[in-house]
C-alpha cells in the first residue's frame, strides 16, 4: 500500500542565540598620553590588554568568562607605546554635516530630523564644498536664502561652521556609550 505524504516545506532555520555579545561592545582607545585615538570592540582591546600593548583604564560592566577565569570588561583602555596616529579626516557628507550641526538650523535654531544642507557661499559664488562652506538648514530658511550671500538674504549664522577634529569625531559621530569616557572627550 502506497500512500501519499504531503509535502510541507522545510523548517526555517534558527539563529543560534549570540554567545557573547559583550564581546562585541565598544571601548574607548587612548594613546599613550591620554588623547583619545579610536573605539575598538572589547574582543580587540582584551586582545590588547592580553598582549601587553595596552591596560585598562577604566572597566565597564561585564565580565568575560573563560574555563578558569573571569576577566572584567574595559570601557577605556591607554596604550603602553605612543602611536604617532594621522588625523582622521572626516568624510565630508550630508549626513556628517547634520551631525556635526546636531540636526539644528544653523540660521533660525529649528531642531528637525528633515534638514538640509546649505552654502554659506553659494555654488554660483564660486562657494567651495568644504566643511566651512556648509550648514545644517530648515527647508524654510534654505529657500529664503536661495543662492544669495548672507547679507544679501537678511540671515546669519548661529556658529561659524568648522572641520571637525578627533575627539569631536568620537563625541559626536561614534557617540558616547559610556559614562566613563566622559573625562576623556572633554565633556566633564
Amino acid at each position: 500500500m502506497i500512500r501519499a505524504v504531503p509535502k510541507n516545506p522545510p523548517p526555517e532555520p534558527v539563529q543560534a542565540p549570540r554567545l557573547a555579545p559583550v564581546l562585541d561592545e565598544v571601548v574607548l582607545v587612548l594613546n599613550q598620553n591620554y588623547e583619545p585615538l579610536n573605539v575598538c570592540s572589547v574582543r580587540r582591546a582584551l586582545s590588547l590588554v592580553f598582549c601587553g600593548k595596552a591596560s585598562s583604564v577604566e572597566l565597564g560592566d561585564g565580565r568575560v568568562r573563560t574555563v578558569c577565569e573571569a576577566f572584567p570588561v574595559p570601557s577605556v583602555v591607554r596604550l603602553e607605546r605612543y602611536i604617532r596616529a594621522p588625523r582622521r579626516r572626516v568624510v565630508l557628507s550630508k549626513r556628517n554635516v547634520l551631525k556635526r550641526d546636531s540636526y539644528q538650523c544653523q540660521y533660525c535654531g529649528l531642531v528637525d530630523r528633515k534638514m538640509t544642507v546649505d552654502h554659506v557661499v553659494p555654488k554660483k559664488h564660486n562657494g567651495p564644498e568644504t566643511w566651512e562652506n556648509l550648514v545644517a538648514a530648515c527647508v524654510t530658511c534654505n529657500a529664503r536664502k536661495g543662492d544669495r550671500p548672507l547679507e544679501q538674504a537678511g540671515l546669519s549664522l548661529m556658529r561659524k561652521p568648522k572641520r571637525p577634529n578627533n575627539v569631536t569625531f568620537i563625541r559626536t559621530f561614534v557617540g558616547v556609550s559610556d559614562q566613563r569616557w566622559k573625562p576623556y572627550l572633554f565633556l566633564d
